[in-house]
């Protein structure tokens, strides 16, 4: 199975790297970000980004919103980075 796309659900400099290390391997990368990051690095450097609808950290913890946004495309393999390992999915 071959990953042409990932959806990063984190922000900051490990979203940062995620996407640049993906592009290297020629896979796309989606970005999510809560209200007051939509202008962060991260939302920049991805090849696509969606809102979280949200403020604050609660946004990237908001694991339903971010299945939704998942589901949007059948070509997303979707990657959660959390400290709290309850929403850690593979």
């Amino acid at each position: 199975m071959q990953i042409n796309k990932i959806l990063i659900a984190n922000r900051g400099e490990i979203a940062i790297r995620i996407s640049r290390a993906a592009s290297e391997l020629g896979i796309q990368t989606v970005s999510i970000y809560s209200d007051e990051d939509s202008e962060s690095l991260h939302t920049r450097v991805s090849d696509e980004s969606f809102s979280l609808n949200q403020s604050g950290v609660p946004a990237y913890l908001n694991i339903e919103k971010i299945i939704e946004l998942a589901q949007q495309s059948k070509h997303f393999l979707t990657i959660f980075f959390s400290q709290n390992l309850q929403h850690l999915l593979f």
